[in-house]
């Protein structure tokens, strides 16, 4: 999936919003709950572009970045490969999982699958408007400060809270749980989608969806989440921003 001019005008706005913010770094973490903090800054640093896609993850390293030992970083990878989001392979070690355009393609499918149907139960249940909205609207809120600051992994994390309010809206508890089996890698993807469009856009798409949502039209719905998760994803060639931030990484 080539990018086309639009595409390289957002890339470019992309990259412009994010000359203004501090470049991102590991940060250090606190002396408890270290396997759940461990596993936050791995998918942050994901998202955030520190480690990239195919990028080999070393134990020992990892724990000195992290300022913890070797046991909990251990751990976190264990989680994190039952989840989907790193690999083990023989004579390779451990590696976060590439993003391909097929893979971001086959989670469009998984996710448009079950939010299309938690969604169409929220507003049959009238779980679309009133104080049912306050999880979705306190997203959008912390994904707007976070666009506002530049960071990346903030608006990812906002973004996987928006998409996870709409899944338990629809009340269908199997559903939530299949959709969270997807979050940590749909994290890493949306932080990475900051690198091919302006934050803004992701905050206005949001917007749009909320808006539509609390309408109440089950087919205005399903179109504008379709062009929300489907279009606006397959617009984008993950490989090549994948590619442009290694570069970029590399050079610094």
């Amino acid at each position: 999936m080539p990018e086309t001019a639009g595409g390289e005008a957002t890339v470019e706005s992309a990259a412009r919003e994010r000359a203004g913010s501090p470049p991102p770094d590991w940060q250090p973490l606190q002396p408890q709950t270290l396997v759940d903090r461990a596993i936050q800054a791995i998918i942050a640093g994901a998202a955030a572009g520190l480690i990239l896609p195919g990028d080999r993850i070393v134990e020992v390293d990892l724990a000195r970045k992290l300022g913890v030992s070797r046991v909990p970083v251990r751990e976190a990878l264990r989680l994190l490969e039952s989840q989907g989001v790193v690999v083990s392979e023989a004579y390779k070690g451990i590696r976060l999982r590439p993003v391909t355009n097929e893979r971001v393609s086959d989670l469009i499918e998984a996710r448009i699958a079950l939010e299309a149907s938690a969604t169409a139960r929220a507003v049959a249940a009238g779980r679309n408007r009133g104080g049912h909205l306050d999880a979705l609207r306190g997203a959008v809120a912390e994904m707007e400060l976070m666009a506002a600051r530049g960071d990346a992994y903030g608006v990812a994390v906002a973004d996987t809270r928006f998409h996870r309010a709409l899944c338990r809206l629809g009340g269908n508890s199997v559903t939530l749980d299949l959709w969270e089996t997807l979050a940590p890698q749909c994290t890493i993807i949306f932080g990475l989608a900051t690198f091919g469009k302006p934050m803004a856009g992701v905050v206005e798409e949001h917007v749009d969806l909320l808006a539509v949502f609390e309408a109440g039209d089950i087919e205005a719905i399903g179109r504008t989440l379709d062009e929300h998760i489907t279009v606006m994803n397959h617009a984008m060639d993950y490989e090549a921003i994948v590619a442009r931030r290694r570069r970029e990484r590399d050079a610094q």
